[in-house]
């Protein structure tokens, strides 16, 4: 933990000046050490600046706490996203990405399955995208069905063409994860990073 640097009362000054002390060697002691202190806290002061550009502009950690996106990340794993990428690139498909979500602006990761212009169709447990299904290893062979039927989903009827200027995600575990066949798609300004690799725990350290 950072120590919290406090200055300190000089105590003997007093007795300085009773004794003739000169005081403007005083005065240039008190001088020092208020240079002291802007130089220690200049350095603290310009790393938290850029840590904060750099969580803002180029990585942020994250800490996934469901298991909506099994078996390519595991409950609690920590892993960086970067959001450089994102100013001039929109997300692709088949990126993994974290936004913000259309219910409530909770941040979420998911899957990236078709992006703006692209049509999507969910066919006895399959994903269609522009009529081709979708090779989908990740998803261990799990069925994808809609989830327009249940209450306060955005009804989404198929095939759906995805608008330009959104991406339609789902989570990889796709019998327990509430994605845009809930939500409908999300806007692309609302993406906040492209996941990068897994850093902790060292047991599923690895690119994504």
């Amino acid at each position: 933990m950072a120590e919290h640097l406090r200055e300190r009362p000089d105590a003997d000054a007093g007795v300085r000046d009773e004794k003739g002390g000169d005081a403007e060697k005083n005065g240039r002691a008190r001088e020092g050490g208020s240079s002291g202190i802007l130089w220690f806290l200049g350095p603290v002061i310009v790393a938290v600046v850029v840590a904060l550009f750099v969580k803002t502009y180029v990585v942020t950690p994250y800490v996934v706490p469901t298991g909506s996106m099994l078996e390519t990340i595991q409950e609690g794993d920590m892993l960086l996203g970067e959001c450089v990428t994102l100013h001039f690139q929109d997300p692709e498909q088949d990126d993994i990405v974290t936004f913000r979500s259309p219910l409530d602006g909770e941040t979420l990761i998911k899957r990236v399955v078709a992006v703006g212009g692209q049509t999507i169709d969910l066919v006895d447990g399959e994903v269609y995208v522009d009529g081709e299904r979708l090779d989908e290893p990740y998803t261990g062979g799990k069925p994808t069905y809609s989830l327009s039927e249940y209450v306060g989903s955005a009804g989404i009827e198929y095939p759906y063409v995805v608008p330009e200027g959104t991406v339609w995600v789902m989570g990889d575990n796709r019998t327990d994860s509430r994605d845009s066949r809930y939500f409908g798609p999300v806007d692309v300004d609302d993406v906040t990073s492209r996941a990068l690799f897994i850093y902790w725990p060292p047991s599923d350290i690895g690119g994504l």
